[in-house]
Parts: structure tokens; C-alpha cells; sequence
């Protein structure tokens, strides 16, 4: 496991250096406090919760660390050997952070430096001028009517092939990892939405495919590492250790991603008046409207295939967990699918498929609400990080310094009795319907998994759009259980929040389908 390998390398001196370097900053926090005291000029600043050594020590329970310190203070600080960590769960911050004071609340050069080896220029790692150009050609892949007319299809294509494995799964009582199969899935979702490109590695018959998701997967585990690891730089200068690893994987990436960009590039310049390669991919609409190089292109396909890759297949692993712990809402589910398709007589899972019309899945109010409830407590994107431009005050009278590192914590939050009452981790669909059981939107500062404010995820409603048609269509046709009941399922410590090892079901054929 890399977070385990990542460990074991760097614990051992990351203590003892931390330690010192902790003890050094605390020493000087207090010093600097009372001289500003005795001054007159002491400002209120949050709580001191802990040292980035804390954060090394709870690497691979993470983000259940942070939930608990989010219990006691809704903002909090973590003291770093070179600046001051905030991390807020309060909304009221998060909507200055995210919206009111935007511009002061940027990616910044930190996060970018850590970021860039694999997300490069693209629209995750930077600010400025190269996001607002990325996200202004961005948002027309996202319209309603791409949306409808080509990712809908390739998102039906694609269902189809999982549900015949599953098929052959369920005839032959075999234990399945789900979460590898969704993987594998909406990888071939994304570079075909991406490249205009058939992969086809759910079914196992593309070698390229698999290696290029697993190094995917294995750099973004390396890369949220560098957020711990304070001797990463050195690492990757001796090319050793982590970052060694690191730069094989993104070798891989690399090879795999230029090759499709070279290929669309060639095709454009033999046939620049042949209409035939000028289609809805992303990379062909880049192509179409920019002049680039293929370092750029990479890092923007680069972002949009992490951006619908991993969070849609994680999303959709963790909501088969909960519908598995909580098998009445499974039902429940299963039962508005069938009312809302008609298509009772349909036992055909391509036909089924291929007939699921857009106005059926805007009907189904509680399988949208059993989503973004699991969307609430499994946020695919944990949390998320701003640098501070400058001096200031947030709306909770506390003061934060110019370079401080904001973060704002989607999976704590979603755990916060404050915002959610006393049943905020229980999963319970229901608090998303009003009386009539229409789905109700909550205010983006406090359901914060798809961002909020400008920088508002472009790709929410794709998102949707494609968990809405694998659900339907698989829990139409099967029923989902544990492979194992005793066995916990734990995330695995990344930028996002895939489950530890896999999801291992059993799926069995619907009676009554």
C-alpha cells in the first residue's frame, strides 16, 4: 500500500525533526504573543489543536482525526515548521473563503508545487488567468446538451458491460470488487469523454488501460503525501524513495496521455477540412478552439479524468457500502427505480439500458437523495486547501495571517452535529426531501463536496447524471451484499477517498425483474 510504503519511509526522521521544529514554533508563538500582548496589538487568532506531527502519526486515519478535532473547535490551527495550517468547518467561514472574499483565497504557490508533477497547469492546481480560461471552455463540456447527447450514451454503453459482469458474477456466486469494476468503468467513461477514445478495460481487453489507472491511482496517494512529508523536495532530488515511485508512475501517465494527444493532433493536421475527427471529446473541442502545446493539453485532460474518474467511481463504491449496511434504502431505492422506468416486462439489461430516458431520472427524487446523502458522509474530495493573500478577519472574529494554509473539510463537515443535528452520522436519505418527497438542495458552504462560490464544480450535474444511470440500471437487475460482513471497510488516505482494498460484494439476480 502506498501510504503504508510512504510511512515507513519517512516516520522515523519526520518524528524527530517535527518534534523539535514543533517545540521550536511553539516557543516562538508564545513569545510573540506576549510581546504583542504587552503592546497592545494581540489579535485573536483559533485554537492551537496540534502539530503537523499529529497529522504523520493519524496519516492513515486522517480525516477521522480531523473530524474530532472539527468536534471541539469548528476552526482550528496546526502548527507547521514554515506557516500556520487553518482548518474550518464552520460554514459561515467557508462561504467568506469560498465566495465573499475569493480573491483572497487562492490555490497559491504551495499547493501548486506539490501538485504540479502530476496535475501540471490544469484547472486543479492554478489561479489566475490559466483558470479562468480553462474553466470558460470547460463549462461547455458540462452544458445540458452535451451532457444529454454524448455523455448519456457513452454513460448507458458502458453501464450495460458492468451489469453483464455482474451478470455472470451473480450465475456463478462469485465475490466481486465492485469498486474496481466502477474504476475500471468510469475510466473508460473518461477517456472516451476525454479522448474520443474505446479502452474498454472493464471487460478486461486493454493492458494500457489498467496500468495507466493504477498509476493514476498510485501518484495521486504519492502526491497528497508531499503534504506530510517535509523531506519530499529532497527525495525527489535525490530520486529516491516515494518520489522515485512517484516519477515511474507519472512516467506512465505521461506516455499513455501523449499518445492520444498525438495522435488527435496528427489527425487534425493531415485533415484539417475533414469533419470526421472533430467530435465531442474534450481534446477535440480543445484542439478546435486554441492553439496549445501538449504539456498543456495533458494537465487539462489530465484534471477533467481525476475530476469524473475517481470521484464518480468512489462515490458510487460507497454508496453499494451503505445500500449493503442499510438494505431497507436499497429497497427503497429499487422500488422508485421500477416505478419511475415503466419497463417492467423488460428482463433484456442492454434494451433496459438503452430505453432509461432523461425525464424517468429526473423523477427519481429519493435514488438522488440516497446519492448525495452518501455524497455527505463519503465526500469523494475529503478536503480541500486556499493559501491566504493577506492579513485578515474571518466572519467568526478570528484572525488569519498572510501565507496561512485554509482548509475547508467537506468530510468533517458532514459529520457536525452544529450543521447537520444530533443524527449527522446516521444515513438518512430523508433529510433531503420535503414533505411531498422532492429532493431539496442545501446551501453549497454547507454541503461542501462539490466546492462552492466561483470555483463551484463544473462537473456536479455529469457527475450526477452518471451515478443516477449505474444505479439505476444495476440496482434495477441485482441485489447487493457484503462479501464479508465482518470485515471493516476502511478509506485509503489520498486527494480522494477510495475504500482501502476494494469493496468485496455478492450480487444476486432481482426477483421479479
Amino acid at each position: 500500500m502506498v501510504s503504508m510504503e510512504f510511512l515507513n519511509s519517512s516516520v522515523s526522521l519526520a518524528v524527530t525533526f517535527l518534534l523539535s521544529i514543533g517545540l521550536t514554533v511553539l516557543a516562538i508563538h508564545i513569545i510573540t504573543s506576549k510581546i504583542q500582548e504587552k503592546h497592545g496589538k494581540k489579535k485573536r487568532y483559533h485554537p492551537i489543536a496540534g502539530t503537523m506531527l499529529n497529522h504523520l502519526i493519524n496519516f492513515n486515519r486522517l480525516h477521522h482525526y480531523m473530524t474530532d478535532l472539527a468536534t471541539k473547535h469548528k476552526t482550528y490551527r496546526i502548527l507547521c515548521p514554515f506557516r500556520n495550517e487553518v482548518y474550518t468547518s464552520d460554514p459561515a467561514n467557508v462561504e467568506y473563503i469560498l465566495k465573499t472574499n475569493f480573491k483572497n483565497y487562492v490555490k497559491g504557490s504551495y499547493n501548486y508545487t506539490i501538485l504540479k508533477d502530476l496535475l501540471g497547469d490544469g484547472i486543479f492546481a492554478v489561479d489566475g488567468d490559466k483558470w479562468r480560461e480553462q474553466r470558460k471552455l470547460s463549462s461547455y463540456e458540462f452544458s445540458p446538451r452535451v451532457l444529454r447527447d454524448f455523455s448519456s450514451v457513452i454513460f448507458r454503453r458502458n453501464v450495460a458491460k458492468l451489469a453483464n459482469i455482474i451478470s455472470e458474477a451473480a450465475n456463478s456466486k462469485q465475490i466481486i470488487d465492485i469498486q474496481d469494476l466502477f474504476m475500471k468503468s468510469t475510466l473508460d467513461s473518461m477517456l472516451k469523454f476525454a479522448f474520443g477514445v474505446e479502452l474498454d478495460s472493464v471487460c478486461g481487453s486493454n493492458e494500457r488501460g489498467k496500468r495507466f489507472s493504477n498509476a493514476f491511482d498510485d501518484a495521486s496517494a504519492m502526491s497528497l503525501g508531499r503534504y506530510v512529508d517535509i523531506f519530499w523536495k529532497i527525495k525527489k532530488a535525490l530520486n529516491i524513495g516515494s518520489e522515485a515511485k512517484l516519477k515511474e508512475n507519472i512516467r506512465v501517465i505521461d506516455n499513455f496521455v501523449y499518445k492520444l494527444i498525438h495522435r488527435k493532433t496528427e489527425q487534425m493536421h493531415k485533415s484539417p477540412d475533414d469533419s470526421s475527427w472533430k467530435k465531442d471529446d474534450i481534446l477535440s473541442r480543445f484542439l478546435q478552439v486554441t492553439e496549445t502545446n501538449s504539456k498543456y493539453l495533458r494537465d487539462i485532460i489530465l484534471n477533467f479524468i481525476m475530476a469524473g474518474k475517481d470521484t464518480t467511481a468512489i462515490t458510487l463504491s460507497w454508496f453499494i457500502y451503505i445500500l449493503c449496511k442499510h438494505p431497507e434504502v436499497q429497497e427503497k431505492v429499487a422500488q422508485e427505480i421500477k416505478e419511475e422506468t415503466g419497463n417492467h416486462e423488460i428482463t433484456d439489461i442492454a434494451e433496459f439500458t438503452a430505453k432509461l430516458g432523461e425525464e424517468a431520472l429526473e423523477k427519481m427524487h429519493y435514488l438522488h437523495a440516497a446519492l448525495t446523502e452518501t455524497v455527505r458522509i463519503y465526500p469523494a474530495l475529503p478536503v480541500d486547501a486556499k493559501i491566504c493573500l493577506l492579513d485578515d478577519t474571518l466572519p467568526d472574529g478570528f484572525c488569519v495571517k498572510k501565507g496561512d494554509m485554509i482548509y475547508y473539510q467537506p468530510y468533517a463537515m458532514g459529520r457536525m452535529k452544529f450543521i447537520w443535528g444530533d443524527d449527522a452520522e446516521d444515513f438518512k436519505p430523508e433529510r433531503w426531501l420535503d414533505e411531498n418527497g422532492c429532493f431539496l438542495q442545501e446551501s453549497p458552504f454547507k454541503f461542501t463536496a462539490f466546492q462552492a462560490g466561483p470555483r463551484i464544480c463544473l462537473g456536479r450535474e455529469f457527475a450526477y447524471l452518471q451515478m443516477k444511470i449505474f444505479a439505476a440500471v444495476l440496482l434495477r437487475y441485482f441485489v447487493f451484499k457484503m462479501g464479508d460482513e465482518r470485515k471493516a471497510v476502511k478509506y485509503r488516505t489520498t486527494i480522494t477517498l477510495p475504500i482501502d482494498g476494494g469493496l468485496h460484494i455478492r450480487a444476486f439476480h432481482r426477483l421479479g425483474r
